[in-house]
């Protein structure tokens, strides 16, 4: 299943220096390729890697053609990583490419569901009435998307994926496995110490092109909806709670929380593990560094950072025990410089 240097560059554009007719047989790390493998350096910084490297081809930037070619064949791309990101995707349709659609005997299709051209129907999937799978789109074995949810155009659907009553997920979205888009918000009033549900009547609204990893949760909004727009990134494990908007082109890592009602702008990044309070607002392009928490509004672009250091735990229980005492240190330093300002002036007077 090797593909050529030609092969691949005829199909995906760059420029080739040397042997069109070498075979490539697998993509790999620079640091573990072999003769038979294609690699890329990202960045000049890596240089070095060039000389390392046991790649039978690179893919580098036009600032490091030379030396890359000095060693062997390489594709010069103005933009190796994406270049890269580009050829993962052709290797996968050359090499994986999808089975001819079609509908498992095993799944339930409600009657009133509408079915695009060309959608494929995994084993013991269930489609209710009044859903609408779109034109070439995939639903994987055990999934369900209940009433009258829609599903867009050649959008997949992995194993086990729930799509909520009323959502909308959008065109060509990868949703993987174990997926839950629409479950209830975590809403309740308090009365007489018990919690009282509030029902979640709004739904969820996906953009195109959104990805959604592993075991991710999305709640459906209150009265509102909640909202992902378009080329939205989500990693596995992410919370997104109910009414929150997230904004075109952000990427959330592994394990974060959203809670209800933020509102997160374009183009921003979460880090892995942190966390965004309910009812806050981030501008576009703000990037958040893993394991923080945002605590209050931001209106800047801007990489912000809230974690506190990791510490041998004696001293971290020193410094966690100064950090409470920090207000009443500042309410003593504004005392102090009140009686300074005073004294100030009383040296003063004549």
């Amino acid at each position: 299943m090797a593909r050529s240097l030609g092969t691949i560059v005829g199909s995906l554009g760059g420029t080739l220096r040397g042997e069109a007719g070498l075979q490539v047989e697998r993509l790999a790390p620079i640091g573990d390729a072999g003769p038979a493998d294609l690699a890329f350096v990202a960045h000049v910084r890596y240089a070095a890697q060039i000389q390392t490297t046991r790649a039978g081809a690179l893919i580098v930037a036009p600032a490091l053609a030379d030396a890359a070619a000095l060693r062997g064949a390489c594709i010069v791309a103005d933009d190796p990583y994406f270049y890269f990101a580009c050829l993962t995707q052709w290797w996968r349709d050359q090499h994986d490419p999808l089975p001819a659609p079609r509908v498992d005997p095993s799944a339930h299709i409600h009657p009133l569901a509408v079915l695009g051209e060309d959608v494929d129907i995994g084993p013991f999937a269930v489609v209710e009435e009044g859903a609408q799978i779109g034109p070439g789109a995939r639903i994987g074995a055990h999934s369900v998307v209940q009433a009258q949810a829609q599903v867009g155009a050649r959008s997949q659907i992995g194993p086990r994926v729930v799509i909520g009553r009323r959502c909308r997920l959008g065109a060509r979205c990868i949703v993987h496995p174990g997926v839950v888009i629409g479950a209830d918000g975590f809403g309740f009033a308090p009365r007489d110490g018990r919690w009282v549900k509030i029902e979640q009547l709004g739904s969820v609204r996906i953009g195109d092109d959104v990805e959604i990893g592993a075991n991710t949760c999305i709640d459906r909004g209150a009265l509102g909806d909640t909202v992902i727009e378009d080329g939205v990134k989500l990693d596995n494990l992410v919370q997104i709670g109910h009414n929150v908007n997230i904004g075109a082109h952000s990427a959330l890592a592994g394990c974060v929380g959203v809670a209800g009602s933020a509102t997160i702008g374009a183009g921003c990044t979460v880090g892995g593990g942190a966390g965004i309070l309910g009812h806050l607002s981030l501008a576009d392009g703000v990037h958040i560094s893993s394991f923080s928490l945002v605590t209050r509004s931001i209106q800047q672009p801007g990489q912000y950072t809230g974690v506190f250091p990791i510490d041998d735990n004696a001293a971290w229980e020193k410094n966690a025990a100064s950090l409470k005492q920090l207000n009443r240190l500042r309410e003593r330093v504004k005392a102090l410089e009140q009686a300074m300002a005073t004294a100030q002036k009383t040296q003063k007077q004549p």
